[in-house]
């Protein structure tokens, strides 16, 4: 317990402190967002207020992760190194992506096609490595099974097929978070519940974990390194949460496709490891309803010739339209993250309750 609280208090103290030094160097820099033509008029005052802050909060989840567990001596597993290795890597296309809006002084970046090729690579390449590396105990991190609540399932997939379906989940998730990153603290006050979710499931799962319990007591989880993924998981709470001081309206930077991209990820690879990827899309709905509303209003648009279900997608600029002040519909959104998050973590617990 003493690493996963020191791994949040390092988190937090790193992103509240070093943020204003990396708001001062982009704004010196002028790397700033550029907002769509097409969006909400009052964003227009946006313009200009630096991005790629997700940089903190990635350097934020690294430093935490790897001095609590030199202060502490604990060696590191393999299980929390890929969770990490796959946030930065869709960090770094993240920060691809940004560095390209502001060389070509518009709202896109990398092209659609080449960020989901990207995405799919980075996801196929983990989902590749936690089936084939084994961690110190020999036992590889990843599962060829889909799960809802535990290791558990009814289906199981055959390893390209399984590599292909965590490939999805990467991406899709990444997409997601991407999506809901578009009023000031969104994404990094809704991401700190999820992750806080995430951290509990994890510390749960360590205590009823078949490395420590008898596999002829009651039903353990088969899950690999479990309080290593809390601190992880940890981590990245305390990252959001300390970014959205700096974040919250009137936002003084953006964590940009550098930090929502690398959060996706990181919820994906939680997800996995936790043998948590049916659970994951009740945890994080809000991210899914950001996601589903882009699609319902682009397949609707495409079917009716030119009509549209919402004023404008993602659903957030929705409301906005309607007359909502963006920082109502911040928190309201907080309120409905909140909602499905604690409904996950109580499946989550009668499912164990139940099962005994």
């Amino acid at each position: 317990m003493i690493n996963i609280l020191l791994a949040a208090g390092l988190s937090l103290l790193f992103t509240l402190f070093t943020t204003p030094l990396l708001i001062k160097y982009l704004t010196r820099k002028k790397y700033g967002q550029f907002i769509r033509e097409d969006g909400p008029d009052s964003h227009q005052v946006k313009r200009g207020t630096p991005t790629m802050g997700g940089l903190v909060i990635v350097a934020a989840v690294l430093f935490a992760y790897a001095v609590s567990h030199l202060l502490l001596w604990n060696p590191p597993t393999l299980s929390a190194i890929l969770v990490l290795a796959l946030m930065l890597a869709m960090g770094f296309l993240g920060f691809l992506d940004d560095s390209s809006k502001i060389a070509k002084e518009r709202s896109l970046g990398l092209t659609p096609r080449g960020k989901l090729i990207g995405q799919f690579i980075i996801g196929g390449l983990f989902g590749w490595a936690v089936l084939n590396f084994p961690n110190a105990r020999g036992l590889t991190p990843g599962s060829n099974a889909v799960s809802f609540l535990r290791d558990i399932s009814w289906l199981v997939l055959p390893t390209i097929v399984a590599i292909i379906f965590v490939a999805f989940l990467v991406s899709a998730w990444s997409n997601a978070t991407n999506l809901t990153d578009g009023l000031d603290g969104l994404l990094a006050g809704s991401a700190t519940l999820v992750f806080a979710a995430y951290t509990l499931i994890s510390i749960w799962q360590f205590n009823q974990w078949c490395g420590r319990l008898s596999s002829s007591g009651p039903r353990c989880y088969l899950v690999r390194d479990p309080y290593d993924l809390a601190v992880v998981a940890i981590s990245l709470a305390a990252a959001c949460f300390g970014f959205l001081w700096w974040n919250a309206k009137p936002a003084k930077i953006f964590m940009g496709d550098t930090g929502s991209m690398a959060i996706g990820a990181s919820l994906a690879g939680l997800s996995v490891m936790t043998r948590t990827e049916l659970l994951a899309v009740l945890i994080g709905a809000l991210f899914v309803m950001e996601a589903g509303s882009v699609f319902l209003q682009v397949a609707y648009f495409k079917a009716t010739k030119g009509k549209r279900i919402f004023k404008m997608s993602p659903i957030h600029h929705h409301f906005e339209l309607k007359g909502w002040q963006e920082v109502t519909v911040v928190i309201r959104f907080w309120i409905i993250c909140g909602l499905f998050v604690a409904l996950g973590i109580g499946l989550f617990y009668a499912e164990w309750v139940v099962g005994q």
